[in-house]
């Protein structure tokens, strides 16, 4: 628990420094003159460089356990946001970003495996994978205001130096705080007779993360690119910040944690397409409104996916699993706003993240998720 306390500490300062930048980026690529086709590739380069991240992520973090990866992942992103501060011209942001997209590549799968290995018991995992969520919502729900804030009074570059240092300080924090494991628990029969590269699982579960990062993808370009672009930094902030205060919602309710993680990842899906249904049809309904109960749904089914993800494996690979985990959601990230970017003229890109989401809906693998945390659920509740 006392590791699990102080990964929560230092990964609540990573994800505020990273989520501080959402309502900031656009407006500072449109002070540089870069088009809106331009923007929505440069939020999705970020995604596309994950990819090999992931791929060399996987293998390492279960070779060598996560430590050394978070604290290259943060130091090297903070480096790379003290660069940030001086870009003149829009191809040096979009470079910068590439760059950034890669080492953080690297975060998440080291963070969730380290959590995940920190227990065998599937209701404490799935209450370490809320945790995760809980530190993560968090930082959300007070960064995009707080970076909005920053650049109101020191500029753009004084924002991405400051987040700079301060994921520099993470990185130490880290240094200091991450327990030297050797690596993870990597040694079960299932892991010793399966094919090398080979998940324990069909990779057709996860559309769910591609379908659920597109559909963000296309959220956050649409809401940044309001009013033509010109819309309020503030205003952008508080609406990223409440999609995350809906998520803190149902993030706290650990009890959701005896249901099983098949039938709440299904929930939630459900859920967010009527929701971006919501907002390609209702145009009178408060967007605000329906950014919240989108947050209700993610705090819904992060968890539920991860533990999902766990239980499936048998205990073993996690890196692996959760380096295809963030690769899925690194390729849904980068087709997100592209396809908005395009899109946007001829059809709502709402309506496209509908369709999609229903899709993932439909292709899920019912007969696989059922969980043996149902038979318990009764006992608990």
């Amino acid at each position: 628990m006392k590791t699990a306390l102080w990964l929560y500490m230092f990964l609540f300062l990573a994800y505020f420094d990273l989520h501080a930048q959402h309502p900031v980026l656009t407006p500072f690529a449109l002070s540089l003159g870069a088009a809106p086709a331009f923007i929505g590739w440069m939020m999705g380069i970020y995604a596309l460089t994950h990819m090999p991240g992931n791929l060399i992520a996987g293998s390492m973090i279960d070779k060598h356990g996560s430590r050394r990866y978070i604290i290259f992942s943060l130091s090297a992103a903070g480096l790379i946001l003290l660069f940030q501060a001086h870009v003149e011209m829009p191809w040096q942001l979009m470079l910068l970003r590439s760059m950034s997209g890669f080492v953080l590549a690297f975060l998440s799968p080291a963070c969730l495996a380290l959590l995940a290995s920190l227990s065998k018991d599937p209701v404490t995992q799935g209450k370490y994978m809320s945790g995760h969520g809980v530190v993560h919502t968090l930082a959300s729900v007070l960064s995009p205001a707080a970076g909005a804030f920053i650049v109101a009074k020191s500029g753009f570059s004084g924002t991405f130096q400051s987040l700079g240092w301060l994921l520099i300080l993470t990185g130490l924090i880290a240094y200091l705080t991450v327990p030297k494991t050797s690596r993870l628990p990597n040694n079960t029969k299932e892991e010793a007779s399966a094919p090398a590269g080979k998940l324990p699982f069909s990779l057709r579960l996860y559309i769910v993360p591609f379908a659920i990062a597109c559909c963000q993808g296309m959220l956050f370009f649409e809401i940044s690119l309001r009013s033509g672009g010109h819309a309020s930094i503030l205003s952008t902030g508080i609406l990223f910040s409440s999609i995350s205060l809906g998520a803190l919602i149902t993030l706290s309710m650990l009890f959701l944690n005896h249901y099983s993680p098949g039938k709440r990842t299904a929930a939630s899906i459900l859920v967010l397409a009527l929701c971006f249904y919501a907002l390609a049809a209702a145009k009178q309904v408060p967007l605000i409104g329906i950014l919240f109960v989108i947050g209700m749904a993610k705090g819904l089914l992060f968890p539920a996916l991860s533990s999902l993800f766990i239980e499936l494996s048998g205990g073993a690979s996690f890196g692996r699993v959760f380096s295809y985990q963030s690769i899925a959601m690194s390729i849904g990230s980068f087709a997100g706003p592209v396809a908005a970017g395009q899109l946007r003229s001829d059809i709502s890109p709402y309506f496209a993240g509908f369709i999609l989401l229903m899709i993932a809906l439909i292709l899920l693998p019912f007969r696989k998720i059922n969980s043996p945390i149902d038979l318990s659920a009764r006992a608990h509740l």
